[in-house]
């Protein structure tokens, strides 16, 4: 197992689960950081995320192949719907998808971590990753609730992995020379940078 990642999915859980703390009820409607989202849907994409982690867990677990998602349409739909939970229930059910997943992550054994699994884009991953994954998918979405949360809340052995594979997205965008002459203080202004990853 990754222990790192593993300890970057508890740290960064914990973080979201404080950010959506502090959002009260009549605010979860309202938008998110992330463009065409509230905060509902950021908080629908977490729970959908653990439940389709968990599949791929289990597919680790036993062997047996267990798509990630069906399609990329039951994606957006999950959150769809999720989105139009009431507050009360996608609260509930973020946490219960969130202690499922670390309970079947915890169970894999050696063979388990080892196996191969294959997440929605065709990617082959060893489990170890998953963790990984998960952790991402926590700490970033915890910023996106825009209560309060930040980058700087996370470690630097975590933001370095994570700035690390960031910059390795737009390399395949193709936005790498704009990112390295702003990084490399070449260029005075930022990148304009495509869309949200």
């Amino acid at each position: 197992m990754n222990l790192p990642a593993r300890e970057w999915m508890d740290r960064s859980a914990e973080m979201f689960a404080q950010a959506l703390d502090a959002v009260p009820d009549t605010a979860l409607g309202e938008p998110s950081v992330l463009p065409g989202w509230t905060r509902q849907h950021v908080v629908a994409h977490v729970h959908f995320n653990a439940l389709s982690l968990s599949r791929l867990a289990r597919w680790a677990a036993t062997g047996e192949p267990t798509p990630q998602y069906a399609s990329a349409a039951q994606r957006r739909a999950e959150i769809e719907d999720g989105a139009s939970w009431p507050a009360a229930e996608l609260r509930a059910r973020v946490g219960e998808s969130a202690a499922a997943l670390a309970a079947i992550l915890d169970g894999l054994d050696g063979a388990g971590w080892a196996r191969e699994v294959v997440t929605i884009g065709g990617r082959r991953i060893p489990a170890t990753e998953l963790p990984w994954l998960r952790a991402r998918e926590l700490a970033v979405h915890a910023v996106d609730l825009g209560a309060g949360a930040g980058f700087g809340d996370l470690p630097p052995d975590l933001l370095l992995a994570l700035a690390t594979e960031v910059l390795t997205g737009r390399a395949r965008t193709g936005e790498l020379a704009g990112i390295t002459s702003w990084l490399t203080g070449r260029s005075a202004q930022a990148p304009a940078l495509g869309p949200w990853l």
